[in-house]
């Protein structure tokens, strides 16, 4: 059975945990689509575009990896987009709490997926966009939160480099 995995978040920016759990689920999986998600409601530092751009970037060493636009109800995407897998990384037990409840919705509204879930390694179980972005734009060293290019983007847009 071929299995078609997504793994969908804001992406804003895109994390060495991120990266991680991408690189962990393109090993299981045949194919893995990352959605980058688009929310209104939610300001960002990046542009979609921006956003899609620094993925396809990091990942284009992974050809079982592609990048998506992911708008509207996550399990209309899904449901519409043929995926039997969702990937939800886990850092800690917040993270937990909260996938649970998701998980429970979505029990009810994916057609044909079943969601799984990846830990984060220890060294990155503490990484948030957030914290990227808080650390980044007050001149801090990201290096230990972000990968290099996007390190590289993030002080660009910041007016560093």
């Amino acid at each position: 059975m071929h299995t078609k995995a997504l793994y969908a978040g804001s992406f804003d920016p895109m994390t060495l945990g991120h990266l991680d759990i991408i690189r962990r689920a393109a090993k299981i999986f045949d194919e893995l689509v990352i959605g980058v998600t688009v929310n209104l409601e939610k300001k960002t530092m990046f542009t979609f575009e921006e956003r899609m751009d620094m993925i396809k970037e990091v990942t284009k060493d992974m050809p079982n990896v592609t990048v998506d636009k992911c708008e509207g109800l996550l399990a209309d995407f899904v449901n519409n987009n043929g995926f039997n897998v969702v990937v939800r990384g886990l850092r800690n037990t917040m993270d937990f709490d909260d996938e649970m409840s998701m998980d429970q919705l979505h029990k009810h509204l994916y057609k044909n997926a079943e969601t799984i879930y990846i830990t984060a390694k220890d060294e990155f179980s503490f990484i948030s966009s957030t914290m990227a972005r808080q650390v980044v734009s007050l001149g801090g060293d990201g290096s230990m939160l972000v990968p290099e290019y996007v390190l590289d983007t993030m002080r660009k847009k910041l007016g560093f480099e």
